[in-house]
């Protein structure tokens, strides 16, 4: 009972944060210098033609009923034209949502999959040349910008060995019967692996580093020294005890990576040409198309709300210390 209050009480809060969100957002494309259509109104029409449109975008409404309108067709998930594509808000930006999650979950999946198993092998290795040599090179392929690790792999594998494509994801004139078919076609995954491999080499540093940390930490604990005296093989007490309880802070900032990955891969796509949502919004701004800013603006924060909230549910379920503190 408790743990269903609790639950309803976080996700009463994530919709708070939502509704904030959006009206902040509504807020910032109306108060801003200038007309909302500034990029959709040509120098070439009347003031007659201009209020013609003003009336069909209703701009000529007072803020609250404009207001009241946004939220309900928010609420029906109508999110308005794109001045520049001329297509819904909500086809064009989840077609680039879509592109974005393929990159960012397989970018993840495997920086945090090798960078959890590096980090438990570098903690068990403590003190020994593989720990000196590993620790810089992590701490080297960190530092590295992403624009820069982009730049280089896309020198060597595809202009100078020619293994991959050099941008985009897709290549040109390909058609597909459905977005799953385009998803998982071999062009596609042709095109993903160089920008999903540049970014899981700049991502890998934080799971390794955490993982290593709480394995340092977790292999003081009395319930290693016991497995140590039952007779427990090294191997076994990292793999079976230490490393599944020091897997806690590495699955949380798994979920929330997620979130701050769907708008902070601006640089990596721009890099590779890659059509996701955090190159489309930078897009959007710069040509001045409101909609469909405020469209990829409201899904990068709701992805990130709810990433949120997915990991302050892990954190409780992986850790029962968490639900118990809160009783008190």
């Amino acid at each position: 009972m408790h743990g269903a209050s609790r639950l309803i009480s976080r996700l009463l809060l994530t919709l708070l944060v939502l509704w904030t969100v959006a009206t902040i957002l509504f807020l910032m494309f109306r108060l801003m210098p200038g007309t909302p259509l500034a990029a959709f109104v040509s120098p070439t029409f009347t003031a007659e033609q201009q209020e013609s449109l003003r009336r069909g975008f209703g701009l000529d409404r007072p803020l609250h009923d404009q207001y009241v309108l946004f939220i309900g067709n928010l609420l029906r998930g109508d999110l308005g034209q794109s001045f520049f594509y001329g297509r819904p808000v909500g086809e064009v930006v989840m077609t680039a949502f879509a592109n974005t999650m393929a990159l960012t979950l397989s970018s993840l999946l495997v920086a945090y999959l090798l960078g959890a198993l590096a980090g438990a092998f570098l903690a068990w290795k403590r003190g020994t040349w593989i720990e000196g040599v590993g620790i810089p090179v992590v701490l080297v392929t960190r530092a590295a910008p992403e624009f820069w690790l982009g730049m280089v792999m896309l020198a060597v594998f595809s202009f100078g060995l020619g293994w991959f494509p050099g941008g985009g994801a897709n290549s040109a004139g390909q058609s597909f019967t459905s977005e799953w078919a385009r998803l998982f076609s071999i062009d596609f995954l042709r095109h993903l692996l160089l920008p999903a491999a540049a970014l899981a080499l700049y991502l890998q540093g934080l799971p390794l580093l955490l993982m290593r940390t709480n394995m340092l930490e977790v292999m003081q604990e009395d319930f290693v020294t016991m497995a140590r005296m039952k007779g427990l093989s090294n191997w076994a007490i990292v793999m079976r005890h230490a490393a599944r309880n020091a897997l806690l802070p590495v699955a949380t900032a798994f979920a929330l990576g997620i979130g701050q990955s769907v708008g902070g891969n601006v640089v990596v796509e721009t890099v590779f040409s890659w059509p996701g949502l955090g190159r489309m919004l930078v897009d959007a701004v710069a040509s001045s198309d409101y909609p469909l800013a405020q469209g990829a603006f409201l899904l990068i924060a709701a992805t990130l709300v709810t990433m949120n909230f997915v990991a302050d549910l892990l954190y409780s379920l992986l850790d029962p210390r968490i639900s118990h503190a809160s009783r008190r």
